[in-house]
C-alpha cells in the first residue's frame, strides 16, 4: 500500500485490462468499465486489504493472496530512472502468464498485478458500504493501533483453551497478523505457541507476559515493514525489491538451527494446517 500511494493517489484510471475473468472470486459485473476514467482518492489499508477510494464513490478492494504483487511500470516516453517505486525489466513486463489485470494511467504508466497461484481477490463496492462488507466487516482490531493492550487480550483469552499461536491468528480477534509473524512474536516474548491461550488470564488480573506480547506485536510488525516484510517465494514491491525480513528471523523457517538465545535446535510443529517454528526451552 505504501508504494501504490505515491504512483495512484490522484491519478486517473484511462483503461483496465483483465486477461481472465477473476482470481480467487469472479470479478464484479463490468469491472473493468465501472474503474475506467474514475480518478484515485485515498489509499488506505484494513487488516491484508488495500482499500482505495474511487471518484465515483465506490471502493477498490484488494488483497494479495498468497502470491501477489503489483509493479509500477513508467509511461515509454520517460527516463528509466523514476524512483524508487518504478520497476523496468523490458517490455515483456505485464504480457506475462500471470500478469491477470492491468491499470494504466492518465500519466503513462501502468501498475500491473501478477499472481501466479491467483489466491488474491479484487472487489468494487460502494464505500459507504465498507464497514457492512462480507470481507471487512467480521475483523479484528489492528494490530498497530491502540485498541491493542493487555487487557484486551485477557478479555478475549479469558476462559480459552485454544493455543495461542491459533488465537493470535485468529483475524476476527486481531486484523492482519500472520503466520511467519505470529511465530517471531511468540520466541520473543518466552511464550510456547502449544500453550493454552487462556492460561494467561488469572481470575482477577492477568499474566504480566500479555504486556509483553503486546509490546513484541508492535515491535515486529513494525520492523518488518522497515525492512520491507519478508520474501520466501514470490513476495516484492512494486519497485521490484526483495523485502529483508527474513534475515532476521529468530525461529521462522528455521527447523534443526541453533536458537540464537540459548543453542537449542529450533522446532517445528503443524498447527491448523500451519507450520509453527519454536524453541521449547525458551518458550515455555
Amino acid at each position: 500500500m505504501r508504494g501504490l500511494k505515491p504512483v495512484l493517489e490522484g491519478r486517473t484510471i484511462q483503461s483496465v485490462s483483465l486477461r481472465r475473468d477473476g482470481l480467487r472470486f469472479p470479478f464484479p459485473a463490468d469491472f473493468a468499465g465501472r474503474l475506467s476514467g474514475q480518478r484515485i482518492g485515498n489509499l488506505t489499508r484494513r487488516a491484508k486489504y488495500i482499500l482505495a477510494s474511487l471518484g465515483s464513490g465506490d471502493c477498490l478492494l484488494v488483497h494479495l493472496g498468497m502470491t501477489g504483487r503489483f509493479t509500477v511500470l513508467p509511461a515509454q516516453s520517460e527516463a528509466r530512472n523514476l524512483g524508487e517505486f518504478y520497476f523496468e525489466t523490458g517490455t515483456e513486463q505485464g504480457e506475462g502468464a500471470h500478469d491477470h489485470v492491468v491499470l494504466t494511467l492518465d500519466d503513462g504508466a501502468r501498475v500491473v498485478y501478477t499472481d501466479p497461484r491467483r489466491f488474491g481477490i479484487m472487489d468494487l463496492f460502494p464505500e459507504a458500504e465498507a464497514g457492512t462488507h462480507k470481507l471487512l466487516s467480521g475483523i479484528g482490531i489492528e494490530p498497530l493501533g491502540n485498541e491493542l493492550n493487555a487487557d484486551y487480550l485477557a478479555e478475549k483469552f479469558r476462559g480459552k483453551a485454544a493455543p495461542l499461536k491459533a488465537a493470535l491468528l485468529d483475524q476476527k480477534l486481531i486484523a492482519g497478523l500472520g503466520n511467519i509473524y505470529v511465530s517471531e512474536v511468540l520466541h520473543r516474548s518466552g511464550l510456547s505457541p502449544k500453550r493454552k491461550s487462556g492460561s494467561l488470564v488469572h481470575r482477577k488480573t492477568h499474566d504480566p507476559r500479555l504486556e509483553l506480547l503486546v509490546r513484541n506485536i508492535r515491535d515486529v510488525l513494525n520492523e518488518a515493514i522497515v525492512a520491507g516484510g519478508s520474501t520466501l517465494q514470490d513476495f516484492a514491491h512494486t519497485d521490484g525489491a526483495e523485502g529483508s525480513f527474513q534475515q532476521r528471523f529468530r525461529v521462522y523457517d528455521r527447523e534443526g538451527q541453533p536458537c540464537a538465545q540459548c543453542g537449542a535446535p529450533i522446532l517445528r510443529l503443524v498447527q491448523s494446517g500451519r507450520s509453527t517454528f519454536y524453541c521449547r526451552h525458551c518458550q515455555k
